[in-house]
């Protein structure tokens, strides 16, 4: 690890899920998926599941704070949680299911704790808080195939997720309450249609469809990150395409069958914006097409992004 990088280890059930959430932003070397808090040396997958080492399964994250600092980390952390359930989370039960934040410094115990603080304050939960924030000890590396799981097992991985609960938990905590008349009077018509009513703009005439400026999409109804203009490419359709989400838990994914079609549809998790379809004819190195609607994105130039607020993304295009 380089003296410009600092460790972040959460617990938040199962570490599969904790992965996605982190590993595209700007800043993160690398996520490990693994094991800590107990008192078991080099304990294994059947083991830490028994509770009987006291371990827990986490997630340990490389990253250099002056890119991505550690607040924001932990902000992103609650939203993937049900942090006032005492005994596991979602489907998951037992103390190795268990959610925590390991502190590595004085520092991070402060930010942490004050996070905790404000969001006990929120309302948005009618629960105590109960997610310990606690001192970080060994953490031991989980088995190679537990490592990048939803690379490995992409069908597993979101069936699990989608049946464990922890995604309808997110929906219902975290997106956005949005009131209509509130959003008509803020949108155009049709970033209303698209981004409401599922309506798709015409192929060619759209803001978006062949804008090659740098800098990052957003949802237009929650300001939520969503793509970057680093992994925008001319999928010839007339709708701007990517090839993957900027920070893939910000991207909710929903089977479609209307118009006669089975397609994929892409929405934003807190805005429940429709955004578009993705598809599985594109480019290295994702071979995915996520075709967007450019009437459910703002863009925010580069040299705009500390202004906007969204300053942690400006080391993308450095």
């Amino acid at each position: 690890m380089s003296k410009k990088t600092e460790l972040a280890t959460f617990a938040g059930g199962c570490f599969w899920c904790m992965v996605t959430p982190f590993e595209e932003l700007p800043g993160i070397l690398r996520v490990t998926s693994g094991y800590t808090g107990g008192h078991k040396e080099n304990p294994t997958y059947e083991e830490v599941c028994s509770d009987t080492t006291g371990h827990a399964e986490a997630v340990q994250i490389e990253f250099d704070p002056g890119l991505f600092p550690y607040e924001q980390l932990v902000e992103l952390f609650w939203r993937q949680i049900d942090p006032t359930d005492p005994g596991g989370q979602f489907a998951d039960r037992g103390s190795s299911y268990r959610t925590a934040i390991f502190y590595h410094n004085e520092e991070q115990r402060r930010i942490a704790e004050e996070s905790k603080r404000r969001l006990a304050e929120s309302g948005i939960f009618d629960k105590p808080i109960v997610t310990e924030i606690i001192p970080a000890s060994t953490f031991y590396p989980a088995e190679d195939y537990h490592q990048d799981f939803h690379k490995k097992n992409p069908f597993r991985y979101k069936t699990y997720r989608k049946a464990s609960g922890r995604d309808a938990f997110i929906e219902k905590h975290w997106r956005i309450k949005k009131d209509p008349e509130e959003l008509r009077k803020r949108l155009t018509p049709i970033q209303y249609e698209v981004t409401q009513n599922n309506a798709t703009e015409p192929p060619f005439r759209n803001e978006y469809w062949d804008h090659q400026e740098d800098g990052i999409y957003v949802d237009i109804v929650s300001g939520e990150p969503l793509f970057s203009s680093r992994d925008k490419f001319d999928a010839g359709c007339g709708w701007p395409s990517f090839t993957k989400p900027l920070i893939p838990a910000n991207i909710s994914e929903k089977l479609d069958l209307s118009h006669g079609m089975i397609r994929t549809e892409v929405r934003s998790m807190l805005g429940d914006s429709h955004l578009g379809h993705v598809f599985d004819d594109g480019p290295a190195p994702t071979g995915l097409r996520y075709c967007i609607n450019s009437a459910a994105l703002r863009f925010i130039p580069k040299d705009r992004l500390e202004e906007e607020g969204y300053g942690e993304f400006k080391a993308l295009f450095d």
